[in-house]
Formats: C-alpha cells, sequence, structure tokens
C-alpha cells in the first residue's frame, strides 16, 4: 500500500494528492484555475472544492480568463443561483477581478507562468516535512507573492491563499517526507 501524505485519505483528494498537487504546473490555464479555486476555498474545506470542481470548470468557461474578466452583472447574477458551485458574491467578483489581472500580468510578462515561477526561481522548493500537521499555513515566501498580487489589483489572494496555490502547482513540493511522491 502507498504511503501518502496524511490529508490525502478518501476520494476525491487521493486522486488529486496523486495525480495533480505538488506537481510543477506551467500551463497558464491551469494556473488561472488554481488561482480561481483557492480564492473559493477560503474558509472551507480543499475536498468541498474539488467536489464542486467541474461545476466550476462550466460555470468560468473552462477557466479561460478571458471569457472570465468579460463576465458581467447578469453572470455574476447567474452564478449566484448555481448549486454546483460556493454561491458567494464576494468571491465570484474575486474571480472576475482576478481574471483581469491575471491577463495584465500575462501581457506584462509573456505569460502568469512566468511571473509566478519568478518568486522561486523558476525551481521548485523541496521542504522536509515529517506530518501534515507539519505544514504551515503561509510563510515569508506566501506573504510577498500575496503583496505583490494585492498591488497589481487582485483579491481574495492572501498569504494562506497563495501557499495554498503555491502547494498546489509545485513551486513548493510539500510531500511528506514519508509521501511516496515526496521525492519523485
Amino acid at each position: 500500500m502507498k504511503e501518502r501524505c496524511q490529508w490525502a485519505k478518501d476520494e476525491p483528494n487521493i486522486s488529486y494528492h496523486d495525480k495533480e498537487w505538488g506537481r510543477p504546473e506551467h500551463d497558464d490555464q491551469k494556473l488561472f484555475e488554481f488561482l480561481i479555486l483557492e480564492g473559493a476555498q477560503a474558509g472551507l474545506s480543499w475536498t468541498t472544492i474539488l467536489k464542486r470542481r467541474d461545476g466550476y470548470r462550466k460555470a468560468f468557461s473552462n477557466f479561460d480568463a478571458l471569457k472570465v474578466s468579460k463576465f458581467t452583472q447578469k453572470h455574476v447574477d447567474k452564478l449566484l443561483q448555481n448549486k454546483s458551485i460556493i454561491r458567494n458574491k464576494l468571491k465570484i467578483n474575486s474571480a472576475i477581478n482576478n481574471a483581469k489581472m491575471f491577463l495584465k500580468i500575462q501581457n506584462e510578462f509573456g505569460s502568469f507562468d512566468k511571473y509566478l515561477w519568478e518568486f522561486v526561481n523558476h525551481k521548485p522548493v523541496k521542504n522536509k516535512f515529517k506530518k501534515s500537521s507539519d505544514l504551515p499555513a503561509s510563510t515569508e515566501l506566501s506573504e510577498k507573492l500575496s503583496r505583490d498580487l494585492k498591488k497589481r489589483g487582485f483579491n481574495f489572494i492572501g498569504p494562506t491563499i497563495c501557499y495554498a496555490l503555491m502547494q498546489a502547482v509545485g513551486m513548493v513540493n510539500d510531500h511528506t517526507s514519508e509521501c511516496y511522491l515526496y521525492k519523485k
């Protein structure tokens, strides 16, 4: 039996852990997806978001930042009635705002990937935590990323959300040292 990080105990967490979490991601559309999902997760469990992920894909135009950036109040009103996502007006408006800011960063840097991965010098930070309970909620680096994103007009992007984003897209390898994916 494979030894996994302690938080990956059941579906959909096991699949997410084994196939995505902590793996370096460089595709802008996937990075935008995680940006939106991590913002939606604020105050909720990640399992709640994973169970609604397909709903988010449909509701947010398959995470096409250009399309999402053009959402109007009519879209927001419709999303507030959509039971397949978290119906929080602040989070929905934040996703639309962040899509606009995401496009600005793509324009300035050539891609969101180039911008984001510069924070770790384009190489994942490999941590050495023994237990999932040892993982920090945020770090100095996630605070730096959060400050920069806020300065650029993003919202719902505090240090904890930024750290979760960094973990999700593999900027930091927080698989615990006993996890079979730690060395991969």
